[in-house]
C-alpha cells in the first residue's frame, strides 16, 4: 500500500450500520436504495453485504454488496465517502469478494458500471474484471449505458 491508502476494518453490515449506509448512498447514487432496501438486504440469504469502518473510530466510511447465486455473483453497489475515496478501501472489499468467490468456487463475480466512472472501472480492471457487455440506457439521472464488467475464476478441477 502507497502512503495515501489507509487500512480498513472491514465487516459484515448489521443494523446499527444502515443510517450511514443509506446517508452513504444518497451521496453516491442518482437512485439510492432506501433504509428499508437495504435493510431487506440483512434478511436475505443470499446477500453479503460489508461496511469498510476507519480503524480508530469505526465510523462507516464505505460499503459494497454480493449476491450469490448458485456459483455466481453479482455485485451491487460499491461506495465510499468522497473524502475517503482513492486511499484504497473499494479496493479492499473487492478483495474480500474476490476472495469469497474463489474459497466457495464461484465461476465469477459481475457487475455494472458507468462508462463515465473511470476511476471504479480502473479498479475493477485491476482485479481482473472485464468488460463482456453493456446494457443501453441502463442508468438515468444522467442516462447512460451500463458496462457489464466480469472475472471469471478457474480452477484446477476445471482444468481436468
Amino acid at each position: 500500500m502507497t502512503d495515501n491508502k489507509m487500512k480498513v476494518r472491514i465487516v459484515p453490515m448489521t443494523a446499527d450500520h444502515l443510517d450511514d449506509v443509506a446517508r452513504l448512498e444518497q451521496i453516491c447514487f442518482s437512485r439510492p436504495w432506501s433504509r428499508r432496501m437495504l435493510a431487506e438486504e440483512l434478511e436475505n440469504q443470499c446477500a453479503a453485504f460489508l461496511v469498510a469502518l476507519e480503524p480508530e473510530t469505526d465510523k462507516v466510511i464505505g460499503y459494497a454488496g454480493l449476491l450469490v447465486m448458485a456459483d455466481e455473483g453479482y455485485i451491487t453497489n460499491v461506495a465510499v465517502f468522497p473524502e475517503y475515496r482513492r486511499r484504497g478501501v473499494a479496493e479492499q472489499i473487492i478483495q474480500v469478494f474476490c476472495d469469497f468467490a474463489q474459497g466457495n468456487h464461484l465461476a465469477f463475480l459481475t457487475l455494472e458500471v458507468r462508462p463515465s466512472n473511470a476511476p471504479a472501472i480502473s479498479l475493477y480492471n485491476s482485479f481482473g474484471f472485464e468488460e463482456v457487455g453493456r446494457r443501453k440506457n441502463y442508468y438515468d439521472l444522467p442516462r447512460e449505458d451500463a458496462l457489464i464488467l466480469t472475472r471469471y475464476f478457474l480452477y484446477e478441477e476445471d482444468m481436468k
